[in-house]
């Protein structure tokens, strides 16, 4: 489960940082729907692994 949780934000993270570079080659209403999403999949990438491992006493 370490493993999964690392590469599903890894994929999460990296996609999150190719949202906000295309963010601003797109029209006004999208840019700002992929600037959030990008936003978004950053911050679910960095929360992702402390929620689902387990706590180390």
């Amino acid at each position: 489960m370490k493993m999964f949780a690392f590469l599903v934000s890894i994929v999460l993270f990296v996609g999150g940082l190719a949202l906000l570079g295309y963010a601003f080659d797109l029209p006004d209403w999208w840019r700002s729907v992929a600037f959030l999403g990008g936003l978004g999949a950053i911050s679910l990438a960095l929360i992702l692994p402390f929620h689902v491992n387990e706590a180390f006493d």
